[in-house]
């Protein structure tokens, strides 16, 4: 396997560095979506909000009416729909509706409070504040985290083979790229598409996802915290847990480990897989007693992000089968942390945190997914010795560095002459970064 680049974020001068002479910002984080909901994209939405409160900067939160609200975030919610104040988490068409709510609470808010910037996430956001925030002339930065046409795609919304219909939303899709004043990208990959696509004139800087290895460590539980919870769940102190948080649905590749685990089972390995997550439970049971592994294949439900350490505690090996090419994948960086050795696709936002630690199998190939994660079960050295000098990795991750790097950008975009940290300087780390290899050996 060729070596794989360690694309940890570009080290250079940060916000925090010298408090005085760092402006504090007033930032309206504006997110098409259910915040907060334990999962993707909320995930990098809040760490982001955090990383930034703690260097003094102001940030409120605009999102859709359903959501768990956090303690320490200002949050405002838009009406509910008038015919259906509750519904499931994941993409809906109901969305267009949610936007228009969204759009006129953002007029309210923008009429009523002043902010620095607004940073919005998804391509909604992006379209939305763009739009809106005009008369304001107020700067836009898109929170990029995968290609808009893809996830239409992956969840089933669009066929790629239907032209007319892949026209309209790609051109929708160029445009949300185009009208924000900067772009932020989850992945190495997004930067360089979109500059190849948009031009060098356009301000898009790298964002990669963070981990608090404070919260997210091996020792979260003591041996005998573990094999009690375990039990709980029905797994024995001697069983091996293949562990997945995250979104259960398809482009995530639920249905594939429930075929990799029917591979595991037909080689007569004895596995449990603790799969964590929401929404349609049920429907995955059922998938699940389909392929003869409803006791091998444990449902969690819901795991809220305040849990996630110690329920992944629970785990031997991880697994990350996303089938997006474009989006980041930042439960991964959770993994890691953990000390987990992960199964993964070979997918960019999966390998520029994993260098070359990950177990790659192709994108699709169910079999040699499978066959990895036989591979690990009878090799216990191997399992510590991959967590070991991933936990080790993780630490380049961490959301303080990721909100320091997120700082600077605003003060780029914004002109500040004081920043040292020009678009050039940035594009060429971030080329440095590309370009450096990750110094543990494959093993």
């Amino acid at each position: 396997m060729n070596p794989r680049p360690d694309i940890s974020q570009p080290q250079m001068r940060m916000p925090g560095d010298n408090p005085e002479r760092d402006q504090q910002l007033r930032i309206l984080s504006l997110a098409p979506t259910s915040f907060f909901g334990d999962y993707g994209c909320h995930v990098r939405i809040l760490e982001e909000a955090r990383a930034l409160q703690a260097q003094g900067h102001e940030v409120t939160i605009l999102t859709y009416f359903k959501g768990k609200d956090v303690p320490g975030l200002r949050i405002i919610r838009t009406a509910p729909t008038p015919w259906r104040a509750h519904y499931e988490v994941g993409s809906s068409r109901h969305k267009f509706v949610f936007d228009i709510l969204l759009s006129i609470r953002l007029l309210r808010v923008l009429s009523r409070n002043r902010f620095d910037l607004i940073h919005a996430h998804l391509h909604e956001g992006a379209l939305i504040g763009s739009l809106l925030s005009k008369p304001w002339r107020i700067p836009v930065c898109f929170d990029y985290q995968g290609s808009l046409t893809d996830e239409m795609i992956q969840h089933g919304f669009m066929r790629a083979n239907n032209p007319p219909v892949f026209r309209f939303w790609r051109g929708v899709e160029n445009l949300a790229n185009r009208l924000p004043d900067a772009i932020f990208t989850s992945t190495i990959q997004a930067t360089e598409v979109l500059r190849s696509e948009l031009g060098a004139h356009k301000l898009i800087y790298p964002l990669l996802d963070g981990v608090n290895t404070d919260v997210f460590h091996p020792d979260v539980l003591t041996p005998a915290e573990r094999n009690a919870l375990r039990a709980r769940w029905g797994i024995a102190p001697t069983d091996t847990a293949v562990v997945f948080l995250g979104l259960l649905a398809r482009h995530q590749g639920i249905d594939i480990i429930l075929e990799a685990a029917a591979r595991v089972k037909a080689q007569g390995k004895a596995v449990r897989w603790l799969v964590m997550g929401y929404p349609g439970v049920e429907q995955w049971r059922f998938a699940a007693a389909a392929r003869g592994v409803s006791q091998e294949v444990i449902f969690t439900g819901r795991v809220a992000y305040s849990d996630a350490p110690r329920m992944l505690a629970l785990g031997d090996i991880a697994i990350a089968p996303k089938l997006s090419l474009t989006e980041g994948s930042g439960k991964v960086l959770n993994y890691m942390a953990m000390g987990l050795p992960t199964v993964a696709f070979d997918t960019p936002g999966q390998t520029q945190y994993l260098g070359n630690l990950g177990l790659y199998a192709s994108v699709g190939d169910r079999e040699q997914l499978a066959n990895h994660i036989i591979s690990l079960l009878d090799q216990p050295e191997r399992r510590r010795e991959l967590g070991r000098l991933l936990r080790a990795r993780a630490e380049q991750f961490s959301w303080r560095k990721a909100g320091q790097l997120l700082a600077g950008y605003y003060q780029q975009v914004l002109g500040h002459p004081h920043r040292h940290t020009s678009h050039q300087h940035i594009a060429r780390s971030t080329e440095a970064v590309h370009n450096t290899q990750y110094e543990h050996d494959h093993i």
